[in-house]
């Protein structure tokens, strides 16, 4: 009998559909995932920012994982947006509960057009009570700032900065240097505590990024839920983003979506 591989994204909700639960969902389909969600914000944006945010109940966001884990499970888990410090708390709470072992957290803080997605208190209770539980964190450089409160302009710094999350208790982390003004290639940074690998993909000369951080958590999350040890799921999450930002699209008035399904895709459809 198929038994499928199942993940669950605790998330906020992108009108637009280019990030945030929509883009974990087309992710884990593209992947070959089951891919369930606990909704934590709706957001109302499009490709150029995000116009309102409002939160989920907390009754209503620990429901919707109660009702997942107890019914179906998951082999891993992703959490993205997390505007509050309460938000984290019940989160961190169901991930204990659970007994979550694979869990990517995504430390969404701010928007592809500069909005900010998490208030600033919020930041404390990210790191006091949920990296502490993941198996990975994957941060941007500008969130690894928030999160050490250092600047980053150099791979010296990204050194500091990566030991600096890892002593805030994840077994492992990868920042992300999509940010980072390299023309020709745009490269992670993994560390775990022993080993330090430079995850390196091309650069390419497009605005059309909108959920790509969002995208690599939930590859990642969802190559996990595969079975495949942490090593392998980061060098196929790193190969399939890139590859969807290669045959990202334009829609909009701003930055648009990665192409989740572009092995489906021809040049005619």
């Amino acid at each position: 009998m198929f038994r499928p591989c199942k993940a669950l994204t605790i998330a906020g909700s992108d009108s637009g559909g280019c990030a945030g639960i929509q883009a974990d969902l087309k992710t884990f389909a593209a992947l070959g995932v089951h891919g369930m969600t606990a909704i934590t914000s709706v957001t109302a944006q499009d490709t150029l920012h995000v116009y309102l945010a409002t939160d989920l109940p907390l009754e209503t966001i620990g429901a919707q994982v109660d009702a997942v884990m107890e019914d179906i499970g998951a082999h891993a888990v992703k959490t993205g947006m997390l505007s509050s410090a309460e938000i984290i708390v019940t989160v961190a709470k169901k991930m204990k509960q659970y007994s979550v072992g694979r869990l990517v957290v995504d430390p969404v803080m701010v928007s592809t057009g500069g909005d900010l997605l998490m208030r600033l208190d919020a930041i404390e209770a990210l790191k006091r009570e949920l990296l502490p539980l993941a198996l990975v964190v994957t941060p941007n450089m500008r969130e690894a700032e928030f999160l050490t409160g250092m600047s980053i302009a150099s791979e010296t710094d990204i050194k500091k900065a990566a030991a600096e999350i890892l002593s805030m208790g994840p077994r492992s982390v990868i920042l992300k240097g999509g940010h980072f003004e390299d023309p020709l290639s745009s490269t992670d940074y993994f560390f775990d505590g022993q080993n330090y690998r430079r995850l390196q993909g091309k650069r390419f000369q497009t605005r059309n990024t909108h959920g790509s951080g969002c995208t690599f958590a939930s590859a990642l999350t969802a190559f996990l839920a595969r079975g495949m040890d942490l090593t392998g799921a980061v060098e196929c999450a790193k190969c399939y983003v890139t590859e969807a930002i290669r045959h990202s699209f334009a829609i909009g008035k701003g930055s648009g979506p990665l192409a989740h399904f572009y092995e489906f895709w021809t040049e005619e459809s």
